[in-house]
């Protein structure tokens, strides 16, 4: 079962008939000519400058009259019998760590303020191909540190449910863009958590993909930054796998990128009964989750026993505090080596950020042998799921530790009395997808009493991509949390 096929509210403003399509709907309807890419650009405009300005979502926005003047080129394009592919005429807007040619590319640092990329990264350049229009970027926090979207270059983005908290991050504003209908898709990507925690705060999906399924870059170093990748974020499933399809397959200037994405053109319809998933919850006690977050989810599990899902309770055989050391040294190393350049110079490293700043200084006096013992426990901790996945099908876990906090914190202090001793600490909780390189992806699974969203990560087998994109689809059919709670910031859609 899948979201309605295209019908137009007539009963709302032809603006916002158009907004409340998803992307895939919205595709169909200017396919068919129902809608011209002129109205849609119209539609999405309006939208920008009514609520844009109340959360700082989109930055380095383009002029209306360029858009629009794209808009019309690809409506005669459309005209001629021509459609550059399913995102023809779509506006997009990519992140603000990855490079969109003629778009400044500041990573939320005063270092790279104003400087304008030459090229296309892989993702942008594979979503122009596919016809996307791109009006600007998204916010994110200082080169993706910290799951909280705030630099000095643009500011703080502000949540789609509560604009007083956060937006989560690092790809916070792609999120509330998504929430508050600025954006039809959004491409993000995830080190830590930045597609799964801002998905959870604003109430939409976020995938991070397997290792090498959508290719990085261009970056300089091309084998041993392996922690990050980009991904899809959307208002539904579908809208996510469509978009991964454009993002996915081998590219030859990313050679550890995955030749073959035949397997995402396959269904997302599945019966899932007798799936057998394993709820990793807290892992023992041994993560702080703030008051309501595991019962939230707790609660949320009975969707999955309703597609028909045995859920129990598991643990994986390795002690988790092994795994967080070895996420520092990973983590100092490879960020220290990005950042060693910029921190050498005195004067450049007063404009990085105290945690920018920390991480470098982490990485400093790391041995060989230190770097080499942390992926030894990163594939000992791979080992560990893959014993799990001889069970269980899926793996189930939070998507954070806390609900959305204020936005002037730079990040939670202590979660249930516990103090946190880094600035990512409290994001413990995603971790372990990301060093075992497998498919994560952020379903929302409800709100807490003040009305603020959240929600739980299904985890697959490597390379199992599909996997969780059919078990999300299921979810999303019998819950439509999207749709039954939109953002108030929204208003009545008509």
């Amino acid at each position: 079962m899948s979201r309605p096929d295209v019908t137009l509210n007539t009963s709302a403003s032809p603006q916002q008939a158009i907004i409340a399509l998803d992307a895939l709907q919205l595709s169909r309807a200017i396919h068919t000519r129902q809608i011209s890419c002129r109205e849609v650009m119209q539609a999405y405009l309006e939208q920008i400058e009514c609520l844009n300005p109340k959360v700082n979502a989109l930055v380095s926005l383009r002029s209306a009259h360029a858009l629009l003047g794209e808009a019309d080129e690809r409506d005669r394009q459309l005209a001629r019998g021509e459609s550059m592919g399913w995102m023809h005429g779509m506006p997009q807007a990519v992140k603000d760590l990855a490079a969109c040619a003629g778009l400044p590319t500041s990573m939320g640092s005063p270092l790279f303020a104003g400087e304008v990329a030459r090229q296309d990264s892989h993702i942008a350049a594979r979503m122009r191909a596919a016809g996307a229009l791109f009006v600007g970027k998204t916010n994110t926090s200082e080169f993706g540190l910290g799951s909280h979207s705030y630099n000095k270059v643009h500011g703080t983005t502000l949540n789609a449910y509560d604009p007083r908290l956060t937006a989560g991050g690092s790809s916070g504003g792609a999120a509330v863009a998504l929430a508050l209908r600025m954006l039809p898709v959004a491409d993000g990507s995830d080190m830590m958590g930045s597609l799964r925690n801002p998905a959870a705060f604003n109430n939409i999906y976020g995938l991070r993909p397997s290792q090498g399924r959508v290719p990085f870059g261009p970056v300089p170093e091309l084998f041993i930054q392996q922690l990050a990748t980009e991904g899809p974020m959307g208002r539904s499933v579908e809208d996510v796998a469509a978009l991964l399809r454009t993002q996915a397959g081998f590219s030859q200037a990313a050679p550890l990128s995955q030749r073959d994405a035949s397997d995402l053109l396959v269904s997302l319809e599945r019966n899932f009964i007798g799936t057998r998933i394993g709820w990793l919850g807290d892992l023992g006690a041994y993560l702080p989750m703030a008051p309501g977050v595991l019962e939230l989810c707790e609660r949320g599990l009975g969707d999955f026993h309703g597609l028909g899902c045995e859920v129990e309770d598991c643990l994986p055989d390795y002690d988790p505090e092994r795994l967080w050391r070895c996420w520092l040294v990973h983590r100092h190393w490879l960020v220290g080596g990005n950042l060693k350049a910029a921190y050498a110079d005195p004067v450049r490293r007063a404009q990085l950020k105290p945690e920018a700043v920390w991480e470098v200084e982490g990485g400093v006096n790391l041995s060989a042998e230190a770097i080499y013992q942390a992926s030894l426990d990163r594939s000992d901790w791979y080992r560990a799921l893959m014993k799990l996945f001889e069970r269980y099908d899926y793996l189930l876990l939070p998507s954070a530790q806390v609900f959305p906090f204020a936005a002037s914190l730079d990040w939670p202090k202590a979660i249930a009395g516990r103090e946190m001793d880094t600035y990512h600490r409290w994001m413990e909780v995603v971790i372990g997808a990301t060093l075992a390189g497998l498919p994560a992806m952020s379903v929302p699974v409800g709100f807490n009493v003040e009305g603020l969203p959240m929600g739980v990560q299904i985890i697959g087998r490597a390379q199992a991509d599909l996997a969780v994109l059919q078990l999300a689809h299921a979810h999303e059919v019998r819950t439509q949390w999207v749709l039954t709670r939109p953002s108030p910031l929204l208003g009545a859609m008509g």
